[in-house]
């Protein structure tokens, strides 16, 4: 690949105007990312089969939910992300449609759980390779004043294939199951369906647009050094890490296990479960978004860029009375009701997070940061699945609904902790950056 910019050149301004290429480009990565996440969700109202398939335990899909799913793909999407600063941000695009599509194939057909937890953790590369490259593209393809608009449209467009990865997992295993006549389980015959909608993405992918690196209004020219950066506001990443890292537990434990959790306790059917999963994560995902914008458009105006981890501590506190409701429930529609407004809740303390790190990196390193940032963030995140399947298998004699509990709740209190030391830290001193709100008043 060749440089498709020199970075030692001086950027030229932000976008003033759409064109129809951006639009496009920045619709397209939404579709590819929600369809990554449709893969998850299936994987996800899978688990019991999988279970059966290649006979593993609570733990052993805690361990793939988090570590399978999440850290080993955000480790190797770090290097990822020095490409995406460096070379031409539409041909790894491209490339990471190719791969997802191949490995959702090795993955369904997989004859050991070794070879799928490999596959599957080779998948999460292209999915957590598509964070970094995404957000160091939108304020390149977005004019400045649209930029939050267009991350949190993004995140809308995640949301639908989040979604419809539960929601429609019944049918698609109904369907699969209907087309291909190979002789292997149901599961794995819907794996080879959705990897088939990755061929016309990978084509419609070379129609994307891609553009030279601007310097947004939030940012200024600065070093390429990733240790000057991370020395000269240290305390700040800390706290950041803490409140996003400490969250993403408590989120991850349910999200990544509650279906099975449902299943096992309520004896409730697979396409039930994904169904209405698919509708909570769809609502949740796309009204907090707005929320999110108001609350900050509101708050900004009086606290500035102290307002974000304020909705993030706030969020992390309303959602642990919330949560604790779930031990209460005795039938499905109640808890589909505690779990949708738990999800609501930390969807919305989580939604301003990418515009947070676009305001703090430089053009030169924000894929880098944003690939760093995810890995940083996918620690914790493994760690919620593989806790609460671990407690389920050795301690709770497999209550998985109980073991989800326990360890979400300690991390919504941390991630308060944090979020408030985080905010105190805002109003007392500014980043080397130069804040935005400040440079517009």
């Amino acid at each position: 690949m060749t440089s498709d910019a020199s970075l030692s050149q001086e950027p030229p301004a932000s976008p003033e105007k759409w064109s129809f290429a951006a639009l496009f480009t920045i619709a397209y990565m939404g579709v590819v990312s929600g369809l990554q996440l449709s893969d998850l969700g299936l994987q996800a109202i899978s688990l019991s089969a999988i279970q059966r398939s290649f006979g593993v335990g609570d733990a052993t899909v805690g361990l793939l939910q988090g570590l399978g799913n999440v850290l080993i793909g955000s480790v190797l999407a770090i290097p990822l992300a020095r490409l995406a600063d460096r070379f031409s941000r539409k041909r790894l695009l491209i490339c990471l449609v190719a791969a997802a599509t191949g490995l959702t194939v090795c993955s369904a057909l997989a004859p050991t759980f070794p070879l799928f937890f490999l596959f599957r953790s080779a998948a999460g590369v292209t999915d957590f390779a598509m964070i970094p490259l995404v957000y160091s593209m939108i304020p390149d393809l977005a004019p400045e004043r649209h930029r939050v608009a267009s991350n949190l449209s993004f995140a809308a467009l995640m949301a639908v294939g989040a979604s419809a990865g539960f929601y429609f997992s019944g049918d698609l295993i109904r369907v699969a199951t209907g087309l291909i006549t190979l002789d292997i389980e149901p599961w794995r015959k819907a794996f080879l369906l959705l990897s088939s909608a990755g061929v016309p993405l990978f084509f419609l992918g070379f129609l994307t647009k891609n553009p030279p690196r601007h310097l947004s209004l939030s940012n200024e020219p600065g070093t390429e050094s990733l240790k000057a950066f991370f020395l000269e506001n240290w305390r700040m990443i800390g706290l950041f890490v803490g409140t996003a890292g400490c969250l993403m537990i408590a989120v991850q434990a349910p999200n990544q296990l509650i279906a099975l959790a449902f299943e096992r306790r309520f004896s409730a059917e697979v396409g039930v479960i994904g169904q209405a999963m698919g509708i909570i994560v769809l609502c949740t995902s796309l009204a907090c978004l707005p929320v999110a914008g108001l609350l900050d458009k509101f708050l900004s105006r009086r606290l500035e860029r102290a307002a974000r981890p304020l909705i993030m501590g706030a969020g992390a506190l309303i959602a642990i009375p919330v949560l604790a409701l779930l031990s209460t429930t005795t039938t499905i529609y109640p808890a589909f009701i505690v779990i949708g407004a738990f999800l609501f809740v930390t969807s919305t303390a989580n939604a301003l997070v990418p515009t947070m790190l676009q305001d703090l990196t430089t053009p030169a390193l924000r894929a880098r940061c944003f690939a760093i940032w995810s890995f940083v963030v996918s620690v914790f995140s493994a760690t919620g699945p593989m806790i609460a399947g671990s407690l389920s298998e050795w301690f709770l004699q497999h209550s998985l609904m109980s073991a989800i509990i326990l360890t979400a709740v300690p991390g919504l209190f941390l991630s308060a902790f944090f979020a408030v030391r985080l905010f105190q830290q805002f109003r007392r001193t500014r980043l080397s950056v130069s804040d935005p709100l400040t440079d517009q008043a």
